[in-house]
């Protein structure tokens, strides 16, 4: 019995034999046409070509003559000498192109003729007889070989064409004989392909798609099925090897189910033993494993969809990782979830991680929530002792500034000259601590939960940025620095405390003139986005090294390379505390010696996220 190689080799060598067979009979075929096609264009096209341009050529050269007659003797003598090269050039190519019986003879009569009429001619042009007598010569010389030279010049034209007409008949009468030909041969290849193919199909298709029938089956879950072969060839081999899997599946079936539930149980246990509270969900956000604090805590449980547990608010963190493939974490008022367990306040910090595939794709996610309860108390305890701390030291700074205040006005006596100057020092010192007190109490206030910040529902953008740029003008005139404002006027307005915002400007202000050097510019902008309004401060200073942007908002971080007494490092930290206190965000892009620029964005008045949140 033939095996399936064998099987294939026949069908497809039986198309490949049609296809050979055809493909050799086109190309002889086309061989023949070709060179009946070239006979006509090599052997007559250039002969035709040469005695249409020879009789152009004459006719102008006795246009010329005619011109010399009617008193135009230059335009004459140009156009004939012109024409003369053209027509010695055409019959140049004649001569070496004869191919019929006869032509030879003519074209050489035509050059014959061709030099008594040149020599006719230019004796025409050159004569100095009077009218009557030029007249006398062109009609009894001239007219007489021009028209000789015309007549065989038409005689070799027609030569040519006629045999033209006999080689297009003969192109004809090939191809239709070879279209006969090709039909034959295509309805022989065509009987035998469907021959080829029903066999191919009896032998090879119908027992594959059994196969395929049966590997849907066993897909399902039909692991009990059995494949029925028809021979003993590869397919009835591979329907063997098909039955063998399916026994070897239905075993591991068994051993698999254990084995799955022992990882299970294992995997539990070891998420049970971690600190954080870890959820496994899927796409839709339904709880597919819970560890025991979840279903404790906040009362997770296999089966339940997060969407409608406690937790609901963190299912659009959850599609945001889904939809983007890469960990999420809420930042903000959303950055702590605050639960009471067991009558103790606890806070929690969610994290959503997606879970990829080999291809990349996202087949479910995993949401972590970590403890932060003693990082919160550490904060809160930092910024209270911060807080009391400043406000401990404000009132004896304040006895000391004042004391130095006296002195200085040589109130109560006069001082030397270095007591003087260790007085200003002592002074500029203080004022610096005074400064570094208010950011330090500024920093308390804005944490704290009693913060003053007011937003109000709308607040032109305009007046917000004309109003804190207003107060740094002098400064930067006196400094030799451009301070422009580019606000358009259809930016729409923001919610925003204006006094605080103004006070996160002057940060950024004082900062930009402090970088930027005589001559140089700073721009202060606004441009509209989706939810909100991006403000931007740009200067063309310094610039911040690559390596420390991701610093210049920390809290007592100073770039290094600065000057002493330039800084607590406490104004940018203060700014973006400000900033995300209105639910915005601020951050930095800089290059080295090009300068900065630091944006911040508000929420737009009009905003539909600010809508939902006035309404609840």
């Amino acid at each position: 019995m033939l095996g399936l190689r064998a099987k294939l080799s026949l069908g497809f060598g039986g198309l490949l034999v049609i296809i050979v067979v055809i493909g050799v009979q086109s190309i002889f075929l086309l061989g023949e046409l070709g060179e009946s096609i070239d006979v006509i264009l090599r052997e007559n096209y250039r002969s035709v070509i040469a005695a249409q341009d020879m009789k152009e050529a004459l006719e102008r050269m006795d246009s010329g003559a005619l011109f010399t007659l009617l008193g135009y003797e230059m335009k004459g003598r140009e156009l004939a000498g012109s024409n003369m090269r053209k027509f010695e050039s055409a019959l140049e190519v004649e001569l070496n192109n004869i191919t019929l019986p006869g032509e030879g003879e003519k074209a050489d009569l035509l050059g014959k003729l061709y030099a008594q009429y040149k020599v006719n001619l230019e004796s025409f042009l050159d004569s100095s007889e009077p009218e009557s007598g030029r007249r006398e010569q062109y009609f009894d010389r001239l007219l007489p070989l021009f028209q000789q030279i015309k007549d065989t010049a038409d005689e070799i034209l027609l030569m040519n064409q006629e045999n033209m007409n006999h080689a297009n008949q003969s192109a004809r009468e090939t191809a239709a004989s070879a279209r006969h030909r090709m039909y034959v041969l295509l309805l022989a290849g065509a009987v035998m392909a469907i021959g080829l193919i029903m066999f191919t199909r009896r032998w090879v298709i119908r027992p594959i798609a059994r196969l395929r029938r049966s590997a849907e089956e066993i897909s399902r879950g039909n692991l009990d099925l059995v494949v029925g072969k028809d021979a003993d060839d590869e397919i009835g081999q591979l329907s063997d090897s098909f039955n063998a899997m399916t026994q070897s599946l239905r075993e591991l079936r068994r051993s698999g189910q254990v084995r799955f539930l022992r990882v299970q149980q294992a995997t539990q246990q070891a998420m049970n033993s971690l600190p954080e509270i870890i959820v496994i969900v899927d796409p839709a956000g339904g709880i597919e494993v819970a560890t025991q604090a979840a279903s404790t805590i906040f009362g997770l449980k296999q089966g339940q969809f997060l969407s409608d547990s406690e937790l609901g608010s963190l299912h659009d963190l959850l599609q945001q990782s889904v939809a983007h493939g890469y960990p999420v974490e809420p930042a903000g008022d959303q950055r702590l979830i605050q639960k009471f367990v067991e009558n103790q306040e606890r806070y929690y910090h969610p994290k959503v991680v997606p879970i990829l595939d080999q291809e990349k794709n996202v087949t479910g996610a995993v949401l972590i929530l970590s403890d932060l309860t003693r990082e919160h108390e550490q904060d809160e305890l930092k910024r209270s002792v911060i807080a009391t701390v400043s406000h401990q030291l404000k009132t004896p700074l304040t006895s000391i500034r004042m004391a130095m205040h006296l002195l200085l006005d040589e109130r109560i006596g006069s001082l030397s000259e270095k007591q003087l100057d260790l007085l200003i020092a002592a002074r500029d010192d203080a004022e610096r601590l005074n400064n570094m007190l208010e950011e330090l109490l500024d920093i308390s206030r804005i944490e704290s939960a009693a913060s003053l910040i007011e937003t109000v529902p709308a607040v032109h953008p305009s007046s917000l940025v004309l109003d804190s740029v207003e107060p740094f003008r002098r400064t930067a005139q006196d400094k030799g620095v451009v301070l422009a404002v580019e606000v358009p006027d259809d930016v729409p307005d923001v919610r925003a405390d204006a006094a605080e915002i103004r006070h996160v400007f002057a940060n950024l202000l004082t900062n930009a003139l402090k970088y930027t050097a005589p001559g140089g510019r700073i721009s202060v902008s606004a441009q509209a986005e989706d939810e909100s309004v991006r403000f931007a401060v740009a200067d063309s200073g310094h610039g911040i090294p690559k390596e420390y942007l991701d610093r210049v908002f920390d809290q007592f971080f100073r770039v290094p390379g600065q000057e002493p007494g330039s800084g607590a490092g406490l104004g940018l930290s203060i700014a973006k505390k400000i900033v995300e206190a209105h639910g915005g965000d601020i951050n930095v892009e800089s290059t080295v010696g090009k300068g900065s620029v630091f944006s911040f964005t508000l929420k737009r008045a009009d905003s539909k996220s600010q809508e939902v949140s006035d309404d609840d």
